[in-house]
């Protein structure tokens, strides 16, 4: 009777050895998955952030790559339209091209204004070579349009100290005035020219889909 009792207790031990063997099992294989699957969310995570400081420092970089290469081209340009500015001058040297410049600068303002009565104003030391201009303007003028028109120069409002040349057109009882100095053609050139003198050093914008 004692042997049954011992067999009965022992083989009862090893069922319960056994089932504590696979609920031990069933446990651990749990414990690995989520630690797995915990190991793989937090790896994917710093992967992600990984990728996205990458990111970041390669769009840094770029933007300030692109940045000092726009602050040179626009150094270099800048450099070119002062140095034109620095020559403007260098155009009244020759008294025979500089009146035939007047001529043509007061011939567009001629056409533009449409009036009989025009005044112009330049620097006071072209003012004989204006006079010739005034002219010869008038005389084209009359030839083109059929149309007589009065010019003189309005000496109550010369050109201010350091003007490098031309001069301005001014109708509309003094209300309209078309600004023909070298300064402001400069300035006209510079805005309308930039976009072929930026081709012309730096090749064209892949970037740019529209040209007008």
């Amino acid at each position: 009777m004692t042997a049954f009792i011992k067999q009965e207790a022992m083989e009862k031990g090893r069922e319960i050895e056994i089932k504590a063997d696979e609920e031990f099992a069933i446990e651990k294989s749990k414990l690995v998955r989520q630690e797995t699957s915990s190991i793989d969310t937090t790896y994917e995570k710093k992967f992600k952030q990984a990728q996205m400081s990458q990111q970041i420092t390669r769009s840094t970089v770029t933007n300030k790559t692109r940045l000092k290469v726009l602050s040179a081209r626009q150094e270099l340009l800048d450099t070119i339209f002062e140095s034109a500015q620095k020559k403007l001058g260098e155009a009244t040297k020759d008294k025979g091209k500089y009146t035939e410049i007047l001529k043509n600068l007061m011939l567009e303002g001629f056409y533009a204004l449409n009036e009989s009565k025009l005044q112009v104003r330049g620097r006071k030391q072209d003012y004989d070579l204006i006079k010739k201009a005034i002219e010869n303007a008038s005389q084209e003028y009359k030839e083109n349009t059929k149309k007589d028109i009065e010019v003189t120069i309005d000496e109550a409002n010369p050109q201010p100290e350091g003007c490098a040349g031309g001069l301005s057109i001014v109708g509309g009882g003094g209300k309209i005035d078309i600004n023909n100095t070298f300064e402001e053609r400069l300035t006209l050139l510079q805005d309308t020219a930039l976009p072929s003198v930026r081709t012309t050093l730096f090749g064209k914008n892949e970037n740019r889909k529209f040209y007008d």
